[in-house]
């Protein structure tokens, strides 16, 4: 059996940034074991990762592109511009990520990753045992003092409400300048609204004639591959007015969005990280920032020789108002378009920011609450604690 201070399961962004904090903030925690997944299936799809953050950040060699500009249009094409006041909206590949995190820490010591599908962990306080089985079907087990998982949790836990953030996004390039290279479309509402949720297009510019272009929906169910494809092919054309046109590659996923709690404790010495942790910020689907956040706290916490649980990525008022949003959008309550135009054009977007981050003032919020549909938010706050929470399915 091999045995290691840290065992982390799973290889994708919540892995990856803990084992490169953990070396660069925590060396002492060595040695540290990354099991990646023997199974391709299990193994994390190509993501497009998307946050804000200061001009300067930890992996901007590693970035496809960055913006300091954005804009929402609304459903007639009204736009609201926004200039990012010493922020960037930075955009990041998950393979140019993973190549970049491996080759940090190839000049470290103390790390090392170890293909092999887990198959069960079990707690215990002195150190627990992880169990998988590496490529040819040969179980092993590692020891850790502590163990960090990111595997999904499945099923999710109880919520009052689950939506999806699900979308497609196809790599464009056209025959002619079409996108504005220095500005990001936040969110286009000039797409058919559900009766429920809400839906848009994210429109990531990478030069005049290339750009990430995703359909997305907040809603209960996802959609069929060729329902995000007639939709994105509807907005290419009727909206931006493009006809030739060229999809060099493409990308799909679902996010969890809900008030469920995710336990980020699994056992003694056993923690969940990233979306398993509650990472992924329910009223939007953000999680690349927060996994940051989260990373950095376990290493310092290792570092100064306390137990490394992870923090809860968004404190309980954030999580309060996220739940109340939820619900309104899966009642029908508030169209999506009308909050977020009202979001972003009445709050100075530096407030916005810290709002989604979770990191604003009581007072702040106040003023945030008033420039969103008040009688909607309020009857829906007013009901919210008397809704049962139900298992997902």
């Amino acid at each position: 059996m091999e045995r290691a201070e840290v065992v982390i399961v799973g290889a994708g962004a919540s892995g990856l940034s803990l084992a490169l904090a953990l070396a660069q903030d925590a060396p002492g925690a060595a040695p540290v074991v990354v099991l990646d997944a023997a199974e391709p299936r299990l193994r994390p799809v190509t993501r497009t990762w998307c946050w804000w953050e200061a001009a300067h950040g930890p992996y901007d060699d590693m970035l496809t592109a960055s913006w300091d500009r954005l804009r929402i249009v609304g459903p007639g094409g009204e736009t609201v511009p926004r200039r990012l006041p010493g922020t960037r909206y930075k955009m990041l590949r998950s393979p140019v990520f993973e190549a970049g995190v491996r080759e940090r820490l190839a000049g470290t010591e103390g790390t090392r990753f170890v293909r092999g599908t887990v198959l069960g962990i079990t707690p215990r306080a002195g150190g627990s045992l992880v169990r998988a089985r590496d490529a040819r079907g040969r179980e092993f087990t590692v020891g850790g003092r502590w163990v960090f998982d990111s595997r999904p949790v499945s099923p999710l836990p109880a919520a009052r409400t689950l939506l999806w953030q699900h979308f497609r996004g196809w790599f464009l390039r056209t025959a002619t300048p079409v996108f504005t290279p220095g500005v990001v479309d936040l969110m286009d509402f000039r797409t058919p609204q559900p009766a429920q949720g809400l839906s848009f297009c994210y429109v990531l510019p990478l030069g005049p004639r290339e750009a990430l272009v995703e359909y997305t929906e907040f809603s209960r169910r996802r959609l069929t591959r060729a329902a995000y494809e007639r939709e994105l092919r509807r907005y290419v054309r009727a909206v931006l007015g493009v006809d030739a046109y060229e999809v060099t590659g493409s990308e799909q996923g679902a996010i969890p969005m809900t008030d469920a709690l995710f336990g980020r404790r699994a056992g003694p010495g056993v923690f969940r990280i990233g979306t398993a942790g509650g990472a992924t910020r329910p009223a939007t689907g953000y999680t690349f920032a927060a996994v940051q956040r989260q990373a950095r706290a376990v290493a310092g916490r290792l570092a100064d020789g306390r137990e490394p649980v992870p923090p809860a990525p968004y404190g309980r008022r954030a999580r309060t108002m996220d739940a109340v949003l939820l619900r309104a959008l899966d009642r029908g309550r508030v169209r999506g378009p009308e909050f977020f135009m009202g979001l972003f054009g009445g709050v100075p977007v530096e407030r916005v920011l810290r709002f989604l981050d979770g990191r604003t003032t009581w007072a702040e919020d106040l003023g945030i609450g008033l420039r969103v549909p008040v009688g909607a938010m309020t009857a829906t706050a007013l009901e919210l604690p008397f809704v049962r929470r139900r298992c997902a399915g």
